[in-house]
């Protein structure tokens, strides 16, 4: 799992958003994104972009956890309601997984555990590829 996290910690992208891995374990992980003025989009609200990739970097951490290089082949999030508030969440917890797929449930929330979208994604899995951060 060290590995993975090094990975992540070098994921540009999400370091440009703020995002940060709190916890992953084996097929889980928890992540967070103080939302920011640039996180906003023409009406004020978060972007339903940010809120998007905040999901999919905890959908990326629980499937990679196993140690085994795993890309995502679909996914899509419902938008709940428009948070308000300085700090969102996601969590990622496996829902089933094979030698080749992953599928997992990803809550976005904001403080006080308040559901603000809904994200479901499926990995392909390589078995014979390990995750590295060469």
């Amino acid at each position: 799992m060290n590995s993975v996290r090094k990975g992540l910690e070098n994921d540009a992208y999400a370091s440009h958003l703020g995002i940060e891995l709190l916890a992953m374990e084996a097929g889980y992980a928890r992540a967070r994104m103080p939302v920011k003025a640039f996180h906003g989009n023409m009406h004020g609200m978060v972007h339903g972009g940010a809120m998007f990739s905040l999901a999919d970097f905890a959908f990326q951490a629980a499937s990679n956890s196993h140690g085994v290089v795993a890309v995502a082949i679909n996914a899509n999030i419902s938008y709940i309601q428009a948070p308000q508030t300085e700090v969102l969440y996601a969590e990622a917890t496996e829902v089933s997984r094979t030698r080749r797929l992953a599928t997992y449930s990803i809550k976005v929330t904001a403080e006080g555990d308040k559901l603000v979208a809904m994200f479901q994604g499926t990995v392909y899995r390589m078995p014979d590829k390990a995750v590295s951060t060469d």
